[in-house]
């Protein structure tokens, strides 16, 4: 969507100190007073944060997943007291005499909520920022709309803590909490020794949980296939269950929040005359919990 004329001529003319007049507000750190910080430097999580003067943080998210994401968030001290449309513009700075501004986007931000964008305009802000320029959130004051309000991030200390949340993001485990919050794992015949790709799957949910401090539940169900007698069977899902237990205590669990349930050969999901089939019932269901912070 092209902006008008006379609208790219105020941006063109905007530094990243506007001079005050009665038609806008600016909001933005001044460059010594410009600090971004990685608050977050974790395997699962990664997060880099600016704080705005007098109007609130800006804040970079990218989470453990199979897939490359990044999440912005424009938390304001006030929020949107009306469902807007707001123009996202790439600032130069006064360092850069003669530079364009340049047309990023139009966003939604919506009444009573931090303003929020993810995917590839999240990441084109992340770009314009190591760039050294200011991406620059503009609309309309929805108390007056003769006034334009213009939030700017500061791109003035912005390159090592950037290149510590690049580091970030390249450690990131290479899948979600939802991959793993629901799986089924299988066993060795007549053992309570997972087969080898369990072991894989058991590792990357215990990787996961190492770094959760969140995950308020483990819940264990073990069965069996109907191979041998059926007390013996019992006994052996509980074998299986009380060494799961052990494992998942051993990552720092408390045992209240691990809950154990053993079937034995109960509830099958496969016919049993075939290895195959056997091989699908015996297995452990892990479900996992997550507290809503």
């Amino acid at each position: 969507m092209m902006l008008t004329k006379a609208y790219v001529l105020l941006c063109m003319a905007t530094s990243i100190f506007p001079a005050p007049v009665s038609t806008s507000k600016f909001y933005g750190a001044k460059p010594i007073d410009s600090v971004w910080e990685v608050t977050v430097d974790a395997p699962i999580e990664c997060r880099i944060e600016h704080m705005i003067p007098n109007y609130g943080i800006a804040t970079f998210t990218s989470h453990a997943s199979k897939k490359s994401n990044l999440y912005f968030e424009l938390e304001m001290l006030r929020p949107m007291g009306k469902t807007a449309d707001v123009v996202l513009l790439s600032m130069p700075p006064v360092w850069m005499p003669g530079e364009p501004s340049e047309y990023l986007d139009r966003l939604h931000f919506f009444k009573q909520f931090d303003g929020y964008i993810h995917g590839k305009t999240a990441w084109s802000i992340l770009a314009e920022l190591e760039k050294g320029r200011f991406p620059t959130f503009s609309f309309h004051e929805w108390k007056n709309r003769d006034k334009r309000v213009d939030v700017a991030l500061s791109a003035v200390s912005f390159q090592l803590p950037y290149t510590e949340f690049s580091g970030c993001i390249s450690r990131l485990l290479p899948y979600s909490f939802e991959d793993i919050a629901f799986t089924t794992l299988h066993y060795q015949d007549s053992s309570a020794n997972l087969n080898k790709s369990s072991m894989r799957k058991l590792s990357q949910i215990a990787e996961f949980i190492r770094y959760s401090p969140d995950i308020d539940l483990v819940f264990l169900a073990t069965y069996t296939d109907t191979h041998g007698a059926r007390s013996a069977n019992q006994r052996m899902s509980e074998v299986r269950s009380r060494k799961l237990e052990e494992y998942f205590m051993s990552l720092g669990l408390p045992n209240d929040r691990i809950e154990v349930k053993s079937f034995g050969e109960r509830r099958p999901i496969a016919e049993n005359k075939s290895p195959i089939g056997r091989n699908k019932n015996r297995r452990v269901v892990i479900s996992l919990g997550r507290s809503m912070s």
